[in-house]
């Protein structure tokens, strides 16, 4: 399949690149590994730090392609701090989830109309959907029991009937899934891959998405996430569809939430 020129191997000139992308990326990752040592409090400040730092670095910065960097990487700090202080107010049930990434969608919004990507580069695309259905259903019921054999987590549904499975369903795709893949596919990995090249982008965003997993406590629950983030980010990469990965993405959860810990 023929990729834009956009996203070729060789990444685009940007003096001291890595030392730009570096220190932000390592600061959201060490972030991160604080959550995963029960330091919950302590990584929602630095969070906190790391947003105004990315925010205010882009007045400064005068190569564009950081700029749009930042402003592509400044989203997981939101995310984790929406992600952090909601379960303070609200008990964490699936239609928390509705109010988390409903407000998600605002900052994604201008983030991916200033990155001047184009509808293709983003995947905002409906071709091949009828395809992709069903394949999403078999992968993110493969994946998502081996996400389940990790974490083993509670359901979000009191049982499996047609209306419980498909609030579920629209509440995991069309909110998580959806919100989460424009972040880091359609968003994150774009961008880094042209700061980076194709797989420096593809793995680094990875990372940061298996990362962003640390809530969990379980050290497996992050390497399977980055796996996951790879296989699933090499599906966007070639097939440049958002529609895709935010099904595959929305039913690994709707498996992990709903559908497996229910039948076990």
């Amino acid at each position: 399949m023929e990729i834009s020129n956009n996203f070729r191997e060789k990444p685009v000139e940007i003096k001291n690149r890595w030392y730009y992308i570096g220190i932000p990326a390592a600061a959201i990752a060490f972030a991160e590994i604080l959550i995963f040592w029960g330091m919950k409090i302590e990584a929602l400040g630095m969070h906190a730090v790391i947003l105004l730092g990315l925010s205010f670095s882009m007045m400064f910065v005068k190569n564009t392609e950081i700029q749009k960097t930042y402003l592509a990487l400044i989203l997981l700090p939101i995310l984790r701090i929406v992600n952090l202080s909601m379960p303070i107010y609200y008990e964490k049930t699936l239609y928390s989830f509705i109010f988390t990434y409903g407000i998600l969608a605002i900052p994604i919004s201008i983030a991916a109309t200033n990155q001047d990507f184009t509808r293709k580069q983003l995947g905002m695309t409906f071709k091949k959907i009828w395809f992709y259905a069903p394949i999403s259903i078999l992968l993110g019921l493969l994946l998502g029991e081996g996400e389940y054999l990790i974490i083993k987590t509670n359901y979000l549904i009191s049982d499996l009937s047609t209306f419980n499975l498909l609030m579920l369903s629209i509440v995991m795709i069309f909110f998580v899934g959806l919100v989460e893949e424009i972040i880091f596919r359609s968003i994150l990995q774009n961008r880094l891959q042209i700061a980076l090249g194709n797989r420096s982008g593809l793995i680094i965003t990875s990372i940061l998405f298996g990362l962003m997993h640390t809530g969990y406590g379980s050290l497996g629950e992050v390497l399977y996430a980055s796996f996951v983030g790879i296989f699933v980010g090499y599906l966007f990469y070639k097939t440049r569809s958002l529609p895709l990965v935010a099904m595959i993405h929305g039913f690994i959860n709707v498996f992990v939430f709903g559908i497996i810990p229910l039948i076990l």
